[in-house]
């Protein structure tokens, strides 16, 4: 009797010392309902309960993880992940900037415009490239304004310069547009420019696809940098599409049909009927086939009957 009160209260979870004493104290004769009243009087509490009020020091690690770093952010939680979607942008910073200044003037204020257009949208990788020359002080034959802006875009890391030196009093410039291909495609992203760049296309068959579906054009109207909604043209993806790496398909909207219920196309028609919306979408002509066989095949039925004996 002993040993069966002692191995219950065990599967309990209660210790064998605190099991003893109360069964010393109660006698072996106890029932289990006083000795359970005694444990609890005494304070003691089974091993689970204890095990849930002392507070675990182990913790739960990554399967593939040999030690949690602090730093450690799972998806979604990073603010960055909501930029993954996007796809990068490589800005022709020549091309945008004549382009705001009339090509008179190499404006770079035009570059700042089109930069926070796109930092707007979320984009965070954003790569323009500009000459080295362009960092000297302006000429009559080539007047900069607001050159400031151009160091400070390089100081943010997203304004490159394309190498430049001079040799013997005369200029060498390394083709800018190169770079400007050859890091959006190794990016998989966008190139924002109104130039066509048909030597580079007809340079590299690989360029030509990526310069005809990623090449973002613009416009700047009143200080306002403003891209095409259909950069593709009018059967093409939106700007939103063009621009995210998971373009979301419109929602298909069923067009009513002009006929409304004098239509006789039925399940055949391709335009909406809500009247038909419980309906089978049968042509007038299958309707009118499927009453006359019921009748029909009922008839026979009948006439079978009859000439049976």
């Amino acid at each position: 009797v002993h040993q069966s009160k002692m191995d219950f209260f065990c599967k309990l979870g209660y210790s064998k010392q605190d099991i003893c004493k109360v069964l010393e104290n109660l006698g072996e004769e106890a029932l289990e309902d006083d000795v359970l009243k005694e444990l609890i009087r005494m304070g003691s509490k089974p091993q689970a309960l204890e095990d849930q009020a002392q507070p675990s020091q182990l913790k739960l690690v990554a399967r593939g993880l040999c030690s949690t770093s602090p730093g450690l952010k799972w998806p979604g939680e990073d603010e960055s992940d909501s930029s993954d979607s996007l796809r990068p942008i490589v800005i022709d910073g020549s091309n945008v900037a004549m382009s705001h200044g009339n090509k008179e003037v190499f404006s770079c204020w035009g570059i700042q415009l089109a930069v926070d257009w796109f930092r707007e949208r979320g984009h965070t990788y954003i790569k323009v490239f500009v000459p080295l020359w362009r960092k000297e002080p302006p000429r009559q034959d080539s007047p900069i304004a607001d050159q400031h802006i151009l160091e400070e875009l390089e100081k943010q890391s997203i304004l490159v310069y394309t190498p430049s030196r001079k040799v013997k009093g005369k200029r060498v410039v390394c083709y800018d547009d190169r770079y400007i291909v050859k890091v959006a495609y190794e990016k998989d992203g966008v190139i924002v420019s109104n130039d066509h760049y048909r030597d580079l296309q007809n340079e590299n068959p690989e360029w030509k696809w990526f310069i005809e579906q990623r090449l973002l054009m613009y416009s700047f109207v009143s200080n306002r940098f403003m891209p095409p909604d259909d950069p593709l043209g009018r059967h093409g993806p939106t700007l939103s599409n063009f621009l995210s790496k998971k373009p979301v398909l419109p929602e298909k909207k069923w067009q009513p049909c002009p006929y409304g219920k004098k239509c006789t196309y039925g399940n055949k028609c391709k335009f909406y009927h809500p009247e038909r919306q419980h309906q089978a979408q049968l042509s007038v002509a299958d309707e009118l086939r499927a009453k006359t066989k019921v009748p029909l095949s009922q008839g026979k039925e009948e006439e079978r009957c009859q000439c049976s004996p």
